[in-house]
């Protein structure tokens, strides 16, 4: 009888579980926080390599994701088009006046993402599926070589399926380039052919040397696989190189250059098919506000002549009373006091100096921030196959299981460009008290619903960082002038960024005009500032958010201050912009105020 009470009861419990289930996935779930989950994890259920990214179900021993790659088709994005206009009026269908503080403000947060990728629908083609910074035959190449981890046979295998999947993926990305063609929407010639360029060096490497195959050998060194035959893996993966991966990546490389052959323009979106409408939507995506292409040109120059006048302080204190900022910065690039030697030991001593410069900092946190995060923090050298074109540094977030650590990577490729002037601020930026901060924080908040853990705004993300060099020279980590002077000279970048991207997409600027106003304004090398205007054009707007964001954070700071006096505490204020995950802006600045009208005591969530 109590084995029949205990079957009874398991089928109710396995009845009321799929009934959950059926709700949980078909309908409006019950509860709103099951609904988060259920937005977050649909998105991310279908990016396998976001989640080998993050490792969120490897501890439960769910690993299938790892040997898929993303969907790059364009069907895709009809797929979470409709997935998006559902989630939305599912949202709308929940009371918002019966949730808790925290809960409205997920709502509010969902709701603003949600409304703009839905006024993105009728953009779904402008973009540039190849490109020389970001497009889709750099990120696979740099998701096998950094994020796929092989720690036993299984992840070995993995690899291998990995590598068997990248010819279905690049016919994705071709045919993809050749839609948006076909409309009217194709990259600007250099980033058509410095792609090219690039994909030719890849294919030109013996397959043994290639970072797809000698990547895995090292990290094959570096497990515990020992009872098993390395040499064979090595050989499967040699042989999908030659027989499957170059071959694609040759044909990705073939359709591209027939295609730069028919575009030699190197024009901003506005020259798109409705491209001005275009760049007001992708502008306000990344600024999360609703400021227009001709403010932020204005503010961009009111910045310039601001900071300008800061820096000429400095330089003429230092000895160098050089009117012309521009030139000044020029002869401080070519300085040999600053620079390190163009090897192989100049290039691992700046990776030395720039882990000691981030323990320094570490140290230092508790001044600052109440709460700091477990993840830890590593320094390497940008790959080499894509360094000629990237940024000068970007950050990958650490793995959640604590298997990888979060990474800043440094760009090396040009020494002069790691002058010890400017070292320390593009450190605090990317590591502590920026990106790495910033990011890990956000990630360990297992409170929050996870797309507010795991998602990011870009005026938030670098506004954040930004305002953290500040801040770390407010927290006395730049003691000297010359690192001060590298503080501002990053800033004065990220203002010029305001009027160069504006110019280009808005105004219709050419690029050699951009590039000119740069090395001018900034003292940027040409070769810099080449790099950085050629990232802008294929990408609009995001670098606008720099210094929108780092403005109102700022803005809320001194606010905050004024309003509370000797009550200000910038630990709770740190820790309120950080815990609650990356915000829209107007959303963060409704928290701040939140907070000062609680008299700056910590907030209940």
């Amino acid at each position: 009888m109590r084995l029949k009470h205990l079957a009874i009861g398991g089928a109710v419990v396995a009845a009321l579980s799929t009934v959950a289930l059926a709700n949980t996935l078909f309908f409006r779930p019950w509860s709103i926080g099951v609904f988060f989950e259920r937005v977050a994890f649909e998105d991310l259920l279908e990016s396998p390599q976001t989640l080998s990214d993050l490792r969120l179900f490897e501890p439960w021993g769910i690993r299938r994701h790892n040997a898929l790659l993303d969907d790059a088709s364009d069907a895709r994005f009809e797929r979470q088009q409709a997935r998006i206009r559902q989630n939305l009026t599912t949202l709308l269908a929940y009371d918002r006046t019966g949730l808790t503080p925290s809960q409205q403000l997920s709502y509010d947060t969902l709701r603003w993402a949600l409304e703009q990728r839905m006024a993105g629908a009728s953009f779904k083609l402008h973009n540039y599926p190849v490109n020389q910074i970001w497009g889709e035959q750099l990120n696979l190449i740099n998701f096998l070589v950094s994020t796929h981890q092989v720690n036993d046979v299984r992840d070995a295998d993995d690899y291998l399926a990995r590598l068997r999947a990248v010819p279905a993926k690049l016919a994705q990305v071709k045919e993809a380039q050749a839609h948006r063609a076909a409309q009217g929407i194709v990259a600007p010639h250099f980033a058509l052919q410095k792609a090219i360029d690039g994909m030719h060096a890849f294919l030109a490497m013996p397959a043994e040397q290639n970072p797809l195959y000698t990547s895995f050998a090292n990290k094959l060194k570096h497990t515990k696989l020992r009872d098993i035959d390395q040499n064979k893996l090595l050989a499967g993966v040699k042989d999908m190189l030659d027989t499957q991966v170059y071959p694609a990546y040759q044909q990705l490389a073939d359709a591209t250059e027939a295609l730069a052959k028919t575009h030699p323009r190197n024009d901003g979106v506005w020259a798109l098919p409705n491209g001005s409408a275009y760049y007001a939507w992708a502008l306000r995506g990344h600024l999360t506000t609703n400021l227009s292409p001709d403010a932020v040109h204005q503010l961009g120059l009111m910045e310039v002549a601001r900071i300008q006048n800061e820096m000429r302080t400095i330089l003429q204190a230092t000895g160098h009373p050089n009117e012309d900022v521009g030139q000044a910065m020029m002869q401080l690039n070519d300085d040999p006091r600053f620079l390190y030697p163009d090897t192989d030991a100049g290039r691992a001593q700046v990776i030395t100096d720039y882990k000691a410069i981030l323990a320094e900092a570490h140290t230092l946190l508790p001044k600052a921030f109440g709460k700091l995060p477990a993840a830890t923090l590593d320094v390497q050298p940008v790959p080499k196959l894509g360094e000629k074109t990237a940024a000068g540094a970007y950050y990958e977030a650490a793995a959640l299981d604590g298997s990888r650590p979060g990474v800043f990577f440094a760009n090396l490729y040009d020494i002069k460009s790691s002058s010890r002037w400017n070292m320390r601020t593009l450190a605090y930026h990317e590591g502590l008290p920026g990106h790495h901060l910033q990011t890990a924080v956000a990630r360990e908040q297992t409170d929050l619903p996870s797309f507010r853990r795991f998602t990011w705004y870009t005026a938030y993300r670098e506004g954040w960082a930004l305002y953290a060099e500040k801040l770390a020279d407010e927290m006395g980590l730049e003691p000297d002038p010359y690192d001060k002077l590298g503080r501002l000279r990053a800033e004065l970048f990220r203002a010029v960024r305001l009027v160069v991207d504006t110019g280009m997409h808005a105004k219709r600027w050419t690029r050699e005009a951009a590039v000119d106003y740069m090395v001018k304004t900034t003292g940027m090398s040409e070769g810099d500032s080449v790099v950085e205007i050629e990232r802008y054009l294929v990408d609009p707007g995001q670098a606008c958010a720099y210094k929108i964001g780092m403005l109102k954070i700022l803005e809320l700071r001194e606010r905050a201050k004024q309003k509370l006096g000797p009550q200000f505490d910038q630990r709770i204020f740190h820790d309120l912009v950080l815990r609650n995950g990356p915000l829209p802006l107007d959303l963060l600045e409704r928290g701040v105020n939140e907070w000062v009208a609680h008299g700056g005591k910590p907030l209940a969530s």
